[in-house]
């Protein structure tokens, strides 16, 4: 018979998982929370509305476009880091990863059909509270895409789409959950601790967008505990980050008057 875990073991156990989340989200969207609610605070404090405030989202980072470039492609690089490092301590804990998280291509077609449904639910609501965000003065005017393109920023800006996705579904949601439901978390504890920890690495963009985050965190939760797989969440948030980053780099160069009312 196998022999019972010694009681300081068990404590050990579970103060290396609190750590080990600490460490994940300190290197991760823990530390975007925390400079978004900073972030928040400052806009709040100045003499400026919120609502006549921005914040821009890949943004240019140097004039010369070969550099642009190489700084673009390392951010991107480097931001999915904290992900390969999730995927290793799950590897290194428990079976693989992947399917432990529901993150392969085992139903493909499912996967998709479920990430098109929650793009409905989640991407056009969320569009509308944007708007009434900004018309409540609670949503800074957020800004997608850079406004000079080059040939290579649709690529760019779909591939930080993707970057946001996978950042966000495997870490907040895949290992969380998994690290959490091991620390005896209760299901609807973790669904609203992680949404809201979803919502507050969005405050820099204001009040509006950390609520709207909330519910698409609580949505995402419950369809995971359900489904059981992040891979519809991935491509549910890869296409609705598509949609903002290269729609409005797409309408910015159509409609280039639209924006000037921003």
């Amino acid at each position: 018979m196998p022999q019972p875990i010694p009681r300081p073991w068990r404590i050990t156990r579970r103060r290396r998982l609190t750590w080990e989340i600490a460490i994940v989200l300190g290197l991760s969207l823990g530390a975007s929370a925390v400079y978004s609610i900073v972030s928040l605070v400052a806009k709040l404090t100045d003499d400026t509305p919120l609502a006549s405030q921005s914040t821009a989202l890949n943004s240019a980072q140097s004039t010369r476009e070969w550099l642009d470039f190489t700084y673009q492609s390392l951010a991107i690089f480097f931001d999915l880091v904290p992900v390969a490092l999730v995927l290793y301590l799950l590897a290194i804990s428990g079976p693989n990863p992947f399917r432990r998280i529901g993150f392969d291509l085992r139903t493909p077609a499912r996967d998709s059909a479920r990430g098109l449904l929650l793009v409905l639910v989640i991407g056009v609501p969320g569009i509308a509270l944007y708007f009434i965000g900004r018309a409540a003065g609670i949503t800074v005017n957020v800004v997608p895409a850079p406004i000079d393109a080059y040939w290579w920023t649709v690529p760019v800006l779909i591939a930080s789409a993707l970057r946001a996705a996978l950042t966000e579904e495997l870490i907040v949601v895949g290992y969380l959950f998994t690290r959490l439901r091991q620390l005896g978390w209760g299901q609807w504890q973790i669904i609203l601790s992680a949404a809201v920890l979803r919502g507050s690495y969005h405050l820099y963009q204001g009040i509006g967008p950390f609520f709207g985050n909330v519910v698409m965190g609580i949505v995402f939760g419950w369809c995971y505990t359900r489904w059981g797989r992040t891979m519809p969440l991935v491509i549910a948030h890869w296409i609705i980050d598509i949609a903002s980053f290269v729609g409005y780099a797409w309408a910015l160069s159509t409609f280039p008057g639209l924006f000037r009312l921003s």
